[in-house]
């Protein structure tokens, strides 16, 4: 009799433990699906009691909507040495959200389904991967006009008040302290402290929270201090992050970065104003921005106290030689003002002539209109005169008679009005030639 397969059906079904051991048979059996090298993202990673490691591969497509996905697993011997090998390469712990090229078994349980087995990992992939994804950041940041923003924040020429980004607890953040301190020239500076996690899922969230507060206060600080100690490389990812690096960007004061050890490198060293390779190295450089200051003002005591005494040798010179110089000054403004003065006394008996001379002309030329003037007045006056004259003829009582008037006086008085009169008065009236008398009725 025939053994059934996979798709054969018994005429009265069976059960799906009987349904699974024939997918699990079939399936587990294939060599085209064993020691696969499988490109995926993982998720939910996390490790049992036991040492296994469980996660999702996950594939995604440009929209991000995931369109594949099937659970995995790496037994704990198996991930021991995976687990090693990948830090040692790429200097980070696998986690959740990396892109992974992984030697893939397929395995079928009855009870727990299919699951893939990882065997192997190849690290250069992921790091590939992040390499890719941080210059895409970089790509991006620049395109957008926000790499080199912050780089254009003006600087106060000694920046002492401080913001600080960074763990209260972590050693980098006390070595940065420490280091402005005690500073050898003893400038003092004002630091506040923006406690933010700086390693993990919370870092990126915990520190734009820190920037935000700062940006509250802007006012009260001169630049920004983002700093953390060294550690492994995988603990700086987050410093990777499009939206930090856009918000440090953006930030109106400048910032100084200053994370892990010298070899290391994250996004927002590119789009700091200032980029150290250590917090000690960021405290240092504020410390030199404080005594190159100093520096310059020593310099510029120097250059004044050249320039005062250059000027003070320069004025005693002059002063010396205008004071060498009074005496025959003197002497020349005496000699010359005498003969000045003899020119003038020279010049008075011939500048009196001439003087008197065109007096004398104005004289006579005055008293000739003088003549003239009084010769007109007198025959102007002559008329006038005259004139009267014929007027008082014309106007005298001898002829104001002939005329035909008459002169009528009482008691030898001129009447000049009838009023004077009353009748029976004997009055008397004076002609031009003879007199005769009237009595008033």
């Amino acid at each position: 009799m025939p053994q059934p397969t996979l798709f054969t059906q018994p005429p009265q079904g069976m059960t799906l433990s009987e349904f699974n051991a024939r997918i699990e048979s079939h399936l587990n059996g294939q060599e085209d699906l064993r020691a696969q090298w499988v490109i995926a993202e993982t998720s939910d990673l996390r490790l049992n009691r036991s040492g296994h490691c469980y996660t999702e591969l996950i594939e995604k497509d440009a929209s991000g909507t995931t369109v594949a996905k099937v659970g995995a697993a790496i037994w704990a011997n198996t991930y021991r040495e995976l687990y090693h090998k990948f830090l040692r390469a790429t200097g980070q712990v696998l986690s959740t959200g990396m892109k992974v090229l992984v030697n893939v078994t397929a395995s079928f349980h009855r009870l727990y389904g299919i699951k893939v087995v990882i065997n192997d990992i190849d690290p250069n992939y992921t790091m590939g991967d992040m390499a890719r994804q941080r210059q895409e950041i970089i790509n991006r940041l620049t395109a957008e006009g926000l790499i080199d923003k912050n780089k254009q924040q003006p600087w106060y020429d000694v920046p002492r008040r401080v913001a600080i980004v960074s763990a209260a607890g972590a050693a980098g953040y006390g070595d940065f302290m420490n280091q402005l301190a005690g500073n050898p020239y003893g400038l003092q500076f004002y630091t506040c402290l923006f406690n933010a996690v700086m390693q993990g899922a919370q870092t990126v969230p915990t520190v734009m929270a820190a920037l935000d507060r700062i940006n509250t206060y802007a006012d009260l600080f001169d630049c920004v201090v983002i700093i953390r100690g060294g550690g492994a490389t995988s603990e700086l990812n987050s410093f990777d992050s499009y939206d930090l690096a856009a918000a440090v960007a953006n930030f109106p004061l400048p910032v100084i970065v200053g994370i892990g050890h010298e070899r290391d490198e994250t996004v927002l060293d590119y789009v700091a104003a200032i980029r150290v390779k250590t917090p000690t190295a960021a405290a240092e450089w504020l410390i030199q921005q404080g005594a190159d200051a100093l520096a310059h003002l020593d310099e510029l005591q120097d250059a004044v106290v050249t320039a005062v005494r250059d000027t003070v040798s320069q004025a005693r010179e002059h002063l010396a030689y205008f004071t060498s110089m009074i005496p025959a000054a003197a002497r020349h403004i005496i000699d010359t003002n005498r003969i000045r003065l003899d020119n003038h006394a020279r010049n008075i008996p011939f500048a009196a002539t001439s003087l008197i001379k065109g007096q004398c002309t104005l004289l006579d030329r005055a008293v000739e209109r003088m003549g003239d003037a009084v010769a007109a007045a007198f025959h102007r006056e002559q008329q006038r005169l005259q004139a009267l004259g014929d007027k008082a003829a014309l106007l005298s009582p001898e002829n104001t008679l002939r005329r035909g008037y008459s002169l009528v006086r009482k008691d030898g008085k001129c009447v000049t009005a009838a009023s004077q009169l009353q009748p029976g008065d004997n009055v008397t009236m004076q002609f031009a030639t003879g007199t005769a008398a009237a009595t008033v009725k």
